[in-house]
């Protein structure tokens, strides 16, 4: 049976609102796909950025086959105590071996967990889907993206992003908005695999998330108004809804990489089929 430590990045305030938002906090939204991806698998929740929580949990490490980073508002750039206890986190993570992956503020805990570093994004914003997502040279090759098309689109909604990757990175895929995309980052005796778009989310999840930033979209020009917010992601909900709705997925200038769920959330997939299952069999876990 595969063992699964889920990470929640976000403090607890944003952990709330995301509950009220869509039922779910960013773990339980992995915990509910990694439940479809590797049936049967043992998941743990644990939130390392929180005040008085133990970083590691009691059974070590050690114990787990994988680690998965969620998203957060969190800004890693920040010295914050909750960005220290993250960070110290992430280092435990690498130090341990245990192949780790994580989406948006994951891939950004990582970088800097190893060395890299972070910024704002300015003015720049990728709100609701990254688009023409290109794998690099070496990311047409790496299992990561296997199956993943020359340019696909994916959910992203993010306002900082990686501004250097550390030593022993390998940048795996870009776009005209955001160059670090996706990557593999090592440290130690520890691997991660990362991207800056989400590919655990749902499309239902994706249009509470534009809602959830309307005052951010309008400040930044993407929208005029709430209304036109709400416009938007009642189109994303309701092709969350019928997926097979081509007009919809037309409007929204999508295809399948993003209306198909397991194409959708292949990364996350890849990471376990292609460096959890061959790292458990190495340490001789079945």
């Amino acid at each position: 049976m595969l063992n699964f430590l889920i990470a929640e990045s976000e403090p607890p305030e944003a952990r709330d609102r995301r509950r009220r938002s869509v039922g779910r906090s960013s773990g339980e939204t992995y915990e509910a796909l990694l439940e479809r991806i590797a049936p049967g698998a043992r998941t743990t929740r644990v939130t390392p950025a929180d005040h008085g929580q133990d970083a590691v949990p009691p059974d070590g490490l050690d114990a787990y086959d994988a680690v998965f980073l969620t998203g957060s508002p969190l800004h890693l750039y920040d010295d914050t105590p909750e960005c220290r206890r993250i960070i110290t986190f992430m280092r435990s993570v690498f130090a341990s071996g245990t192949p780790s992956f994580g989406s948006c503020a994951g891939l950004q805990v990582a970088t800097v967990a190893a060395g890299g570093t972070v910024r704002s994004m300015g003015g720049r914003r990728e709100a609701g889907f990254s688009r023409r997502i290109a794998p690099t040279d070496a990311g047409r090759g790496h299992p990561l993206l296997a199956g993943r098309p020359a340019a696909f689109d994916a959910p992203a909604i993010h306002t900082d992003e990686v501004a250097s990757l550390p030593e022993e990175a390998v940048l795996l895929a870009s776009n005209g908005v955001t160059t670090v995309q996706a990557a593999e980052i090592r440290s130690g005796p520890g691997i991660f695999w990362g991207v800056q778009y989400h590919p655990e989310l749902s499309l239902f999840e994706v249009a509470a998330a534009l809602r959830r930033q309307a005052d951010d979209l309008i400040e930044h020009s993407l929208a005029q108004s709430d209304d036109d917010v709400e416009a938007h992601a009642l189109l994303v909900e309701a092709l969350h809804d019928e997926p097979g709705r081509r007009d919809l997925a037309w409007r929204l200038g999508l295809d399948d990489q993003v209306t198909d769920r397991g194409n959708r959330c292949r990364e996350i997939g890849n990471f376990v089929e292609h460096l959890v299952l061959p790292t458990r069999s190495r340490r001789g876990r079945g």
